[in-house]
């Protein structure tokens, strides 16, 4: 992403589409979330006793029935399908009819961190149990990363710029931010941009475990996700699919669209550090919030909310707070943060795209989601966190952080549109 700011097309959000842990749909997901309540529990997935972190915000009240036929479900892994069902309920909340529409001027964006796991594990347990005979045939189609996003195409008949996005922790982030500066270059008027995730199976959970990564409070499920809190001890591993629907400017006045948002700034680095860990310096995440509000030409001072990447580990929290600090300087003592991930975990692709659609609610309601869990405070995460209830505010302009493994870091600024 470049640095500077030219003269390009303007690109507002006018569709959400949300299916996680919290809520189906933006109605359920919103109040949830402005209501402060956790969604981690044990995990009813599998059998996770001999895990060393047994708990997940699942989702269990998704029929993918609703969204796909028989057969489309039995073809995908749950990811597709939770991708499925975000973009059906963004197309229906942006009231847009794609007949009416130049297919080949709609796109589509989709990230994604660790792709069709939950079904590549069970086909490989069957391969064990039964040999070849037990492999769906239809195993290789489905574990791709590319899946969600060509089974949306087909069934929506999206023919236009398409893009798969898998930078990790940051990949819905960084899905949204490239379908901002594709319909900005005139690639498309109209981009379907999000993430998917369908992480909590067996091998995957226990791959993070084995790294610590994830939380052990098994004891206190709902306590376990706690961003910036002192005894934050990893993450909550979540799941679900969060896809918004963006378009130019002057195609949505024209079909007189609800405009949630514009988006007016985006920015991406890499810490070139370390896998795992962020950068202790918190320079490049810092440098990437420098160049989304560059990118918006706007001033610090100008942002009324920061929602931060927050997943509730020792190092991340205490890094973004830094970051935050070294990017908007004192003014960072001023501006509320809030982490949504302390309600539904971190489910990695969508978590991008869950901070966008929670952030043009924020702008629409002017309402602050709470961190919740938040206890015993850290000496060094001393900045307003907005801890515990949610807070009345009128937000204009609204920042999200996304950062994660492989150290990339994404920013993505939302303004009201006037």
């Amino acid at each position: 992403m470049n640095d500077t700011k030219e003269n390009k097309r303007r690109v507002v959000i006018t569709g959400l589409g949300v299916v996680a842990p919290s809520g189906i749909g933006k109605q359920e997901f919103w109040e949830n979330t402005i209501a402060g309540k956790s969604w981690t529990r044990k995990i009813t997935r599998f059998d996770a006793s001999q895990h060393p972190s047994q708990i997940a915000a699942e989702i269990d009240n998704f029929d993918p029935k609703k969204y796909m036929d028989p057969k489309q479900i039995r073809r995908t892994d749950l990811s597709t399908q939770y991708a499925m069902g975000a973009a059906k309920l963004a197309l229906i909340d942006a009231k847009l009819n794609i007949k009416n529409e130049d297919p080949e001027r709609i796109g589509l964006v989709i990230g994604i961190a660790v792709s069709g796991m939950d079904f590549a594990e069970k086909q490989f347990t069957n391969y064990r149990l039964n040999g070849l005979r037990g492999v769906s045939t239809f195993t290789t189609i489905a574990v791709f990363c590319c899946a969600s996003v060509g089974q949306i195409s087909i069934d929506l008949g999206i023919v236009g710029y398409n893009n798969v996005i898998s930078t990790g922790c940051t990949a819905g982030t960084v899905a949204i931010g490239n379908a901002y500066t594709s319909i900005q270059q005139g690639i498309a008027d109209i981009i379907f941009a999000g993430g998917t995730e369908a992480p909590i199976a067996p091998l995957t959970m226990y791959s993070f475990c084995a790294i610590k990564a994830l939380s052990t409070r098994n004891n206190e499920p709902e306590k376990a996700s706690r961003p910036f809190d002192k005894e934050r001890d990893g993450f909550v591993m979540g799941e679900g699919s969060g896809i918004v629907i963006m378009e130019e400017l002057e195609h949505a006045i024209k079909r007189n669209a609800h405009i949630y948002a514009e988006v007016i700034g985006y920015g991406t680095t890499c810490n070139a550090y370390h896998m795992t860990a962020p950068a202790p310096d918190g320079v490049q995440s810092a440098r990437a919030m420098k160049i989304a509000m560059k990118n918006a030409n706007i001033k610090p001072e100008n942002v009324d909310y920061i929602q931060a990447h927050g997943s509730s580990t020792q190092l991340n929290e205490k890094t973004e707070t830094l970051a935050i600090k070294k990017a908007f300087g004192e003014y960072a003592y001023k501006v509320p943060i809030s982490g949504l991930k302390s309600m539904i975990g971190h489910s990695l692709g969508p978590a991008g795209a869950f901070q966008t659609i929670t952030n043009c609610l924020i702008i629409e309601d002017n309402i602050i989601p709470p961190t919740i869990n938040y206890e015993y405070p850290d000496p060094e995460c001393d900045l307003d966190y907005v801890p515990n209830k949610a807070r009345k505010k009128e937000v204009n302009i609204a920042m999200q952080n996304s950062s994660g493994f492989s150290g990339v870091n994404a920013v993505l600024l939302l303004k009201k549109y006037l």
